[in-house]
């Protein structure tokens, strides 16, 4: 069989769009009922608060939350700060916070009259309830990132070691959201701010751009972009396939913008100490990208080849009532490439919609992973030369959890999918003929894993990962005949 002698040219397509919701997950208990966060149900003695959920004040110090020891489970807004940590011992030094004005912390109901809004004690004229308490063994301690504990501090007081120059010292052990939470409830969606995440390129050719409220721009992209949105351009050369000519060297240019938030819901109605009613933890955003496959590609030996091009940290911290919580993002965002070795593209394709995956919680039915997504491809322009067959993706793996643990992973790959075959024929009387078949595909694979560190919320242990199971979806964008 010859190769295809002339081009195959793909015609501009008219909008595509595809929806996907699923939800999936290996077989356990009521894993069907449970692909959303419970709803949240009044607690049975009344006590239970809704607190606010919100972005942490930039600029200003975050004083830790304390739970009282025979404080009636009741967490309050402290004066106090982790001054150091030390993870290898557990030990941490608790000092008195720099004043300054406090996160807000009033639940959405009305606090009762005479009462502090978020603790339901009366004040003692002119200070707050925790002001200059020293803690003490039993306390529980939720601190936004201090020196030692980049990723925050969820501990308990097990120890009063002494005084220090630099304040109390103390020896702690892990603990959970429900030491602190307790019997409230809370549920609320907080961007990510983009000037907090911190970019570390992995090959040559990588910008980052960002805007956020007030105006505030920065890269080069900056000023086209919507508040809230990051993106990271690439230009990365692929291995192009041994036999090609030079023209046809191999590449990968393109871009990928998230506005991603985070998404948190806990009830702790259930009470009795076993655990909470409810609870949701996840990531979601928009998300677009476009990119540009060109030249012939080389040959994919077993895996499809993954080129990471940079790595995005951030540790947002979300005010859950007096609670800071410190939730922890990665991505690792990558092209990917699976080429036969023989064909030759020139293909770009434009994707958006948005995406969210996440862990659920239910009493009695267990945690159960959410997959969402909802993608929409837009018109596209390909040639292709020659047979053979070639798939490229611009993606990010991701991953999100609570005070440096890993809670839930994922990855989510629009990809390109291409192949062309020729046929060739020749009669007695000399003639010849040569055709082609070709066909183009977008889609997209949202994959990944729900991890036993969700068990920070002060649910059970489970001891395997939970799959969020493979969500595909893919579309036919054109296909055809060409022949002489």
């Amino acid at each position: 069989m010859r190769m295809l002698a002339r081009r195959l040219l793909l015609p501009g397509l008219t909008t595509l769009a595809l929806t996907a919701t699923g939800c999936s997950s290996t077989p356990h208990t009521g894993a069907a009922d449970a692909a959303a966060p419970a709803t949240l149900a009044p607690s049975g003695d009344g006590t239970s608060q809704q607190l606010d959920v919100a972005a942490a004040p930039q600029g200003t110090p975050t004083p830790a939350a304390v739970a009282r020891a025979g404080g009636k489970g009741r967490t309050e807004q402290s004066s106090l700060k982790v001054a150091s940590y030390d993870q290898a011992t557990g030990r941490a030094v608790i000092a008195k916070a720099p004043q300054g004005p406090a996160p807000s912390s009033s639940p959405s109901k009305k606090p009762e009259p005479g009462k502090t809004p978020g603790t339901g004690k009366s004040p003692e004229p002119g200070k707050s309830p925790e002001t200059d308490k020293p803690v003490a063994v039993g306390d529980v301690i939720a601190s936004a990132p201090a020196p030692g504990a980049p990723n925050g501090l969820l501990a308990k007081v097990t120890e009063v070691v002494g005084k220090t120059d630099r304040g109390t010292e103390v020896k702690t052990a892990s603990t959970t959201l429900a030491s602190v939470l307790n019997d409230d409830k809370a549920d609320g969606k907080v961007p990510v701010d983009p000037s907090s995440v911190t970019v570390e390129p992995l090959m040559k050719g990588v910008t980052f751009s960002w805007a956020k409220t007030g105006g505030v721009k920065f890269g080069p992209e900056g000023a086209k972009l919507p508040l809230g949105n990051l993106r990271l351009d690439v230009n990365a050369a692929v291995d192009t396939a041994p036999d090609a000519p030079a023209s046809a060297g191999a590449s990968v240019s393109g871009f990928v913008q998230l506005a991603p938030q985070v998404e948190f819901s806990y009830d702790g109605s259930a009470g009795g100490g076993s655990g909470p009613h409810g609870a949701f933890l996840g990531m979601s955003g928009d998300w677009s990208s476009q990119w540009k496959l060109q030249g012939r590609a080389a040959a994919s030996t077993g895996a499809p080849k993954r080129i990471p091009f940079a790595k995005l940290h951030s540790a947002p911290v979300i005010q859950v009532g007096p609670v800071p919580v410190v939730v922890n993002l990665d991505l690792t965002c990558y092209v990917q490439v699976e080429a036969d070795g023989h064909v030759t593209l020139d293909v770009q394709q434009d994707v958006k919609g948005d995406f969210k995956v996440g862990g659920s919680y239910a009493l009695g039915k267990g945690w159960t992973p959410v997959s969402q997504s909802n993608v929409k491809s837009t018109p596209v322009t390909a040639t292709v030369t020659a047979s053979g067959k070639v798939k490229g993706a611009l993606g990010a793996e991701a991953s999100v959890g609570l005070y440096g643990a890993v809670g839930v992973s994922a990855d989510f790959a629009p990809y390109l999918r291409g192949e062309a075959e020729a046929k060739a024929s020749a009669s007695s009387d000399g003639k010849t003929s040569l055709s082609g078949d070709w066909a183009l595909y977008g889609g997209f694979d949202l994959s990944g894993n729900l991890h036993l560190q969700l068990s920070l919320f002060g649910t059970p242990l489970f001891e395997r990962k939970i799959p969020l199971g493979a969500l595909n979806r893919e579309w036919a964008l054109a296909s055809g005949h060409a022949g002489r």
